[in-house]
């Protein structure tokens, strides 16, 4: 009977755990642009818990608190680090965390850190993997927009372009060998016609030669 007793405790102590646990999860990166972000931290928890804090923590080892937001069944308080206009909103089971007038040396990794503060058992999420924020310097603003006009043209315009340009180069050569084809034949046919009517000398017109072929002057050819 004992032991029965022990093992029911251990098993509602297990159950517990496993019913008071918080699990978070957070974007991986978030840049910013116009020095405001947005920072959404999901959350799950399937205690009884009624009282709740929710925290923003910067840095790999969350040694800045920037700012906190703490809710009940009555009540919501918010409170931010005077390095940091951090304003914390919950809604349901997410909290919303916005950063306003951002710097870009407030570039860096941030966490989210949800507990349940009452009834006990007092109960946090484990470390997340957190949401990097990059906060945009004036200078990589400015390129950004200077190369936003290079790539504003659709990849399908550029493509039809190449098209257009591929087509008339085709034509325009098939039109040039076209013609010079045309061209060589004509200076085929304006070529002198050769007379091949066969000659003989003064000397052998009778020797077989018909008597319609002349007779070829070979003092022309003489030096």
């Amino acid at each position: 009977l004992v032991l029965y007793f022990i093992n029911k405790c251990f098993s509602h102590f297990l159950l517990s755990l496993t019913e008071n646990k918080i699990l978070v999860a957070q974007r991986p990166l978030l840049i910013v642009a116009n020095k405001t972000a947005t920072l959404v931290c999901n959350y799950t928890y399937n205690g009884t818990g009624k009282e709740f804090r929710a925290s923003l923590h910067k840095g790999t080892d969350s040694a800045v608190e920037v700012c906190f937001v703490s809710w009940n069944t009555t009540k919501i308080s918010s409170n931010s680090n005077k390095e940091f206009n951090c304003q914390g909103i919950h809604d349901k089971d997410k909290v919303i965390f916005k950063l306003r007038n951002m710097s870009a040396d407030q570039t860096d990794i941030y966490f989210c850190k949800i507990e349940a503060m009452y009834p006990p058992p007092y109960v946090y999420n484990e470390k997340s993997n957190g949401t990097v924020i990059h906060v945009k310097g004036k200078m990589e603003n400015l390129h950004s927009q200077i190369q936003e006009p290079q790539s504003a043209i659709p990849l399908w315009i550029m493509v039809a372009v190449i098209g257009v340009l591929a087509f008339y180069s085709m034509l325009i050569t098939a039109v040039f060998i076209n013609y010079w084809q045309k061209s060589k034949k004509n200076i085929y046919h304006q070529t002198d016609y050769m007379n091949m009517t066969p000659r003989h000398p003064p000397y052998q017109k009778n020797k077989g030669y018909p008597s319609y072929a002349p007779t070829r002057d070979y003092t022309a050819y003489r030096s």
